[in-house]
């Protein structure tokens, strides 16, 4: 089964969103996600972490990486449809890449 790297982006900084957010917004967030991911279930192989910026550079039109999941499925169009109520999707866009096998291994 393919493995997939799932990037969270938004066009604010993951340490500006923490301190806009007020206690009770970030934890109704992380009561989102964890719902999300329980019903991801064993497409949910890493819930991954947030991520910070390690320079003040800016991203671009992709906008920062805030986080990321590992994830797998049998095909791109079922990892789509576990992804569709995603959360993160009320704050930023979803990048999704497939893990490959190293060469020659």
């Amino acid at each position: 089964m393919p493995n997939y790297l799932i990037l969270y982006r938004s066009t604010m900084a993951p340490g500006e969103q923490m301190a806009a957010s007020t206690p009770e917004e970030m934890q109704a967030s992380m009561a989102a996600w964890n719902a999300w991911g329980a019903a991801a279930g064993e497409h949910l192989v890493d819930f991954g972490s947030p991520t910070m910026p390690t320079s003040e550079a800016d991203p671009g039109p992709a906008g920062w990486i805030g986080g990321y999941s590992l994830m797998q499925a049998a095909d791109l169009s079922e990892l789509e449809s576990v992804l569709a109520a995603h959360p993160h999707r009320e704050h930023g866009t979803i990048e999704v890449l497939e893990i490959l096998p190293m060469p020659g291994s």
